[in-house]
């Protein structure tokens, strides 16, 4: 192949990415908000994540329950928006039961595992709080499923299909909540 050729191609694929580049860092100057920033916000949580990741009510899961697939290890992380730095860790699960069997379960399990439902969730949430974590049950539909991009996934909109997540804020005093 000539040089000339192989030059003509770098600058092609270079180019681009230089522009992307300089818009992406032109956007965080624009909006007061650089990506280092954000990135900085969420180091040093790395321990508590993955204590939250370890947490048993995640592991716990009514009789006939499974690991969805495609959601074999437990999702686990740091984001950081608007100066709020949020820890979170999460299973999702297929059940053939009902929903009503799945509730049952997590409410027994959350109580013996010292979680308190939040008084300020609505009767029929599932959502618990416990040294400033919050646990949240949620049952998936094929629009939740679509927001998320997990597209039709007929093993988590038949019988029970659902997430358990604990969430906490990394900065802050602040209790978290269901709100």
């Amino acid at each position: 192949m000539p040089l000339w050729t192989r030059t003509t191609r770098t600058t092609r694929t270079t180019r681009p990415l230089s522009l992307l580049l300089s818009s992406v860092l032109a956007a965080g100057t624009l909006t007061g908000c650089a990506l280092l920033d954000l990135a900085e916000d969420c180091e040093g949580t790395d321990d508590r994540v993955k204590e939250m990741a370890a947490l048993d009510i995640l592991d716990s899961r009514p009789a006939g329950a499974t690991v969805a697939r495609g959601f074999e290890k437990v999702d686990a992380g740091c984001w950081a928006d608007s100066g709020d730095v949020s820890l979170y860790a999460g299973r999702t699960y297929a059940f053939p039961g009902t929903r009503a069997e799945a509730a049952a379960h997590y409410r027994t399990a959350a109580a013996r595992d010292g979680w308190r439902p939040d008084p300020e969730a609505p009767s029929d949430d599932l959502c618990y709080t416990r040294e400033k974590m919050a646990l949240r049950i949620v049952f998936l539909t094929a629009e939740l499923l679509a927001e998320d991009g997990h597209g039709s996934r007929p093993d988590l909109t038949t019988g029970a299909g659902y997430s358990i997540t604990v969430d906490s804020f990394a900065n802050s005093d602040a209790e978290a909540g269901c709100q």
